[in-house]
């Protein structure tokens, strides 16, 4: 057998060469499965012990973002998601049957007005807490949160001096030399998946698997207080986000798949490197979409 024949089999061989000392590579940069399986686990039990703590009726803190995902890069933001245990959001006031009204306080999506993945949040019962309540504002005599007054109500709630950006309440914290970047988003909750969003159930045929999508679904979605750009309702409309649905969806790639996600967040970081923030065209969201 001469070279020639030999030569795809020696391409095949150091592509495997390759692609192993990238593999081992991103391992020693993003984590081992190990070290990521650790550090969800370490996430998710932290969370129980703070709700064991605080009780069910206070707010509920939920870690988004890259470090519930498993990833510890350097330079990453702690993203952190809040809401109000005793306040639930309905795509339908008949689903109101299956809730206390004495003890959860209901808000109403209203979608009639907005683009697909927005929504207003109308109060039926105009039944809630102090801070939503000082929040609304009327639209054709209903009482509606505003997205903008709720913004700006619960900005400096867990850090003073944060600051608004997009959704979130911003900032660093920390000592000396060991600052760390923070985006906390004030949202409400739905235990009900959107009706609108319902196709994606159909479209799951190879991935995610079946458990996984009926977990999604069942954990339905939030909403965070951030209007449509170029809309009638620029300071009152919510968007929905999926960001429970997406951590589910990391947790369910294999290595492999995580690891690629992360070169692609790692792509990004170096990308936008020395830019200001108006310049960059690139975000982690667009490389979420893009890999989703």
């Amino acid at each position: 057998m001469d070279m020639a024949s030999n030569l795809p089999l020696q391409i095949e061989m150091a592509l495997q060469t390759i692609s192993e000392s990238v593999y081992v590579g991103l391992c020693c940069k993003i984590g081992t499965p190990q070290q990521v399986a650790i550090r969800r686990d370490v996430v998710e039990i932290t969370e129980i012990l703070e709700q064991t703590v605080t009780g069910t009726d206070q707010d509920v803190r939920m870690v988004s973002g890259s470090r519930r995902e498993g990833f510890r890069l350097e330079g990453s933001d702690v993203d952190a998601m809040f809401w109000l245990n005793d306040h639930r959001v309905l795509w339908d006031f008949s689903q109101a049957q299956f809730y206390n009204t004495h003890r959860q306080k209901l808000i109403l999506c209203d979608s009639s007005e907005s683009p697909p993945g927005f929504t207003l949040l109308w109060l039926p019962l105009e039944a809630a807490n102090n801070d939503v309540l000082s929040s609304c504002v009327r639209i054709n005599s209903a009482l509606y949160i505003s997205s903008a007054k709720y913004r700006d109500n619960t900005c400096t709630y867990i850090l003073l001096g944060s600051i608004i950006h997009g959704p979130c309440s911003s900032g660093t914290c920390g000592e000396h030399g060991f600052k760390v970047g923070y985006d906390n988003a004030h949202c409400f909750i739905s235990d009900l998946w959107p009706p609108s969003a319902s196709s994606w159930i159909d479209r799951c045929h190879s991935w995610p698997p079946h458990h996984v999508v009926n977990d999604i679904v069942g954990s339905g979605c939030h909403f965070v207080a951030i209007a449509h750009k170029y809309r009638n309702h620029a300071e009152n409309e919510w968007r929905i986000s999926f960001s429970q649905a997406e951590h589910k969806l990391v947790y369910a790639m294999n290595h492999t798949q995580f690891l690629t996600y992360g070169l692609m967040k790692i792509f990004e970081k170096d990308f936008n490197s020395g830019l200001k923030e108006e310049e960059k065209l690139l975000c982690s969201y667009h490389m979420k979409t893009a890999i989703f």
